[in-house]
Parts: structure tokens; sequence; C-alpha cells
């Protein structure tokens, strides 16, 4: 089983950022990946079992279902449903931790799935930099202005 993991520091309360995240339709809002995104049958974008649909600004067409949502832990968990990755059983976790001292938040994002082994070096690779890495870079950037 592959895994990723990326975090960062966020200059903004956990308050704040989790504002912007909580919404499972927000990634074009926030990632520089995603060029649009729906809720497939007008669910609530935080009701647990509803399925984004987007399409990356590549092209590619991803479909994710929202498992679990935490506002307590301000953190959230889905699963791909189906991607042009290739991947299976892939169970990641966007997750923020507010650091006490300077009001700041921890960002961390992680997900483990299977792969063929000949692709799971480049897509533990590309996941990790160009959507976990890119996507906390790019919230990150959001609250630096």
């Amino acid at each position: 089983m592959a895994k990723v993991y990326a975090s960062i520091v966020v200059p903004a309360n956990a308050s704040a950022v989790w504002d912007v995240i909580r919404d499972f339709n927000a990634l074009p809002k926030w990632t520089p990946f995603v060029a649009e995104s729906r809720i497939e049958q007008n669910a609530a974008s935080d009701r647990i079992g509803c399925i984004r649909n987007f399409r990356l600004k590549n092209g590619g067409r991803v479909r994710e279902r929202l498992l679990a949502l935490s506002d307590y832990e301000m953190s959230c968990t889905y699963t791909i449903l189906e991607s042009p990755m290739g991947v299976e059983n892939y169970l990641a976790t966007l997750r923020l931790i507010p650091v006490t001292e300077s009001d700041h938040t921890f960002a961390e994002w992680s997900a483990e799935f299977d792969a063929a082994p000949e692709r799971e070096d480049i897509l533990v690779e590309d996941v990790g930099r160009n959507v976990f890495a890119a996507g906390l870079s790019a919230l990150k950037s959001r609250f630096s202005r």
C-alpha cells in the first residue's frame, strides 16, 4: 500500500482556514489544479456520503465520496470513486491543527492507496507534489496576502 503525506503551516487561525476547506465542493476556490466542481444529486457539500465530481485543469475527471467530516477535529476524510490515476482503495484525510503559540494552523494531508507496483512510486510523487503540496501551498498563499 502506497502512502503520501504533506504538511504546511498556514499563517491564519485554524477556524478561518477550516471555513475555506470545510466545503467539500470548494476545491476550485483554493487549489490551483481544479477547474470546476459540483456535488452530485444536489446534495449538501457537508453531508457524509455526498459525491464531488470535479474536472482538473488538465482535463481529467475525478469523483470522490465524503466519508467523514468533523468540525471538532477540523478534518475530512474521503475516497476516490473514479479518477484517471489508476488507484484503488484510496483513502485520504485533510486535517487542521491549531498552533496555539502563533495562532497559525498546521495543515496536513495524507492518503493511502493501492496501485500497480510499477506505477506506485510515480503516483506517490505525483500526488505528494502536484496535489497535496501544491494544494497546501495555495492554501497558505491565500492567507499570506
